[in-house]
C-alpha cells in the first residue's frame, strides 16, 4: 500500500455540545466553513466527561440534568490552510480554546491526495 509522509497543522478547537452559531451548533458550523474552504477534512468528537475553565464537571451521566458536553473538532492540514480559517474562529467563538500543533502525518490509500 502506498503511503505518503508530509508535514502539517493539527487544530483542536474545544467547545461545548450545546454552543451555537446562529441557527447552528458551533461544531456544525465549524466543519461547514472548513469544508467551504477546502480544509483536508475535519472530526468531531464528543467527550463523556470533562471540566473546562468555569471548573464545573460535565458528563453523560443519567443522573445529570445538564451535561453540556465537552466537544472537540480537530482539523488536519497545512499551515495555509489552517491560517485561512482562523479568522472565522475568531467571528464565531464565544469561549473556548484553540490549540496548533505540529504534526508528521503518515497517508496510507490508493488515491494521490487532492493537493
Amino acid at each position: 500500500m502506498p503511503k505518503i509522509a508530509s508535514q502539517a497543522k493539527r487544530l483542536r478547537i474545544y467547545i461545548g455540545e450545546t454552543d451555537h452559531w446562529k441557527q447552528h451548533s458551533l461544531y456544525h458550523a465549524i466543519v461547514t466553513k472548513a469544508k467551504e474552504l477546502d480544509m483536508a477534512g475535519a472530526t468531531v468528537f464528543r467527550g463523556v466527561m470533562g471540566y473546562g475553565a468555569n471548573s464545573r464537571i460535565h458528563t453523560a451521566s443519567i443522573v445529570d440534568l445538564s451535561s453540556d458536553l465537552p466537544v472537540l473538532v480537530e482539523i488536519i492540514d497545512s499551515e495555509e490552510y489552517i491560517n485561512k480559517l482562523l479568522p472565522y474562529l475568531d467571528e464565531m467563538l464565544e469561549e473556548g480554546m484553540v490549540t496548533i500543533d505540529d504534526i508528521e502525518v503518515i497517508k496510507y490509500g490508493k488515491k494521490p491526495p487532492k493537493r
